[in-house]
């Protein structure tokens, strides 16, 4: 008898717990909800954070605020997501490198796929290569001439070392057969900041990035990835156009959330993003930067990031690419 009442007081219990966080989580968001970002200010998954995150405080009634916490190639901000509490009041803003840093690290401190749950991803972009408009080429191919006439003399802007950034690299490297120096930075924001400024001669960066210094003359985009143009570049060829058919990086990007975090909120919330991004306004805020909105839901983002890893490790093998202890 004692152990049936300890029973039923326990039953009773979760059963208590549970009716106390279904009206919580039927009127969430209560409070300011934070959207962590391990990228620097100015970066495309800053600029789009901020346009979801304003959008997303207007449908909840309740501040969305974007904290960005770059560094470690994105190590820094991840594992502050992977700590926070599963409640739904953080979420963490990741493309591509998070998929790669599973492959590219020996030891992260936290699992890629234990730790997280995905959300729901938000947009897919290319790759822009850029120039200061003080190098001598004109076009891919003579750029391409440009650096194997000067090999290990010009220097490269890449964000951050690992993840999209070195991958973009080393494909780079492999299907030109080119040789230059890699100065990594902590984030494609600071790496278009350092082409402008001469500090390195090109970058490869998202075209969210650099579209407005394109179209004012600060950069030269000479080519761009993906199967077509850009409407906010439309007189960038792509990279099949200008003869490098191969270098094709595509990135998502989208929202995950700590792992245990209920199933309901992760719906609901997935659900909202996806009405975000049938607004027009906010279609037109994104794509104006270079950017495709692409909405996935939990299912279907999980599965993107499954195959990416499984793509990536193939190309780091192909290209050599050590991991990092």
């Amino acid at each position: 008898m004692r152990r049936f009442a300890l029973s039923c007081a326990f039953a009773v219990s979760l059963l208590a717990v549970a009716v106390a966080q279904a009206p919580a989580q039927e009127n969430y968001p209560v409070r300011p909800v934070r959207l962590i970002t391990p990228y620097a200010p100015g970066g495309s998954s800053t600029i789009v954070s901020r346009i979801v995150a304003a959008y997303l405080t207007e449908l909840w009634g309740q501040s969305v605020i974007v904290d960005n916490r770059p560094g470690g190639n994105t190590i820094i901000g991840t594992q502050m997501g992977a700590r926070a509490n599963p409640d739904g009041y953080t979420l963490l803003f990741e493309n591509t490198t998070f998929a790669l840093n599973h492959l590219l690290f020996r030891r992260l401190p936290y699992d890629s796929v234990r730790d997280f749950t995905p959300l729901a991803n938000i947009y897919n972009n290319e790759t822009i290569l850029a120039v200061n408009p003080s190098v001598p080429a004109k076009t891919l191919k003579e750029f391409i001439a440009y650096l194997k006439a000067n090999p290990g003399k010009v220097n490269h802007g890449s964000g951050t070392e690992g993840g999209i950034s070195e991958l973009r690299t080393a494909m780079f490297r492999l299907y030109t057969g080119t040789h230059f120096q890699n100065i990594a930075y902590k984030g494609s924001g600071p790496v278009a900041i350092a082409v402008m400024g001469g500090e390195v001669q090109f970058g490869m960066v998202p075209p969210i990035t650099v579209a407005s210094f394109v179209k004012n003359g600060k950069l030269r985009a000479l080519a761009v990835t993906g199967k077509k143009r850009l409407a906010a570049l439309p007189d960038v060829p792509t990279f099949a156009e200008a003869g490098l058919p191969a270098y094709n990086v595509t990135s998502w990007n989208g929202l995950l959330v700590p792992a245990g975090t209920p199933r309901a909120l992760v719906n609901k919330n997935s659900h909202d993003i996806e009405k975000v991004l049938q607004i027009p306004a906010a279609q037109d805020k994104i794509s104006s930067q270079g950017a495709e909105p692409s909405y996935a839901d939990p299912k279907e983002f999980a599965a993107i990031i499954k195959a990416d890893i499984e793509r990536f490790a193939k190309v780091i093998k192909e290209a050599n690419i050590r991991q990092v202890d």
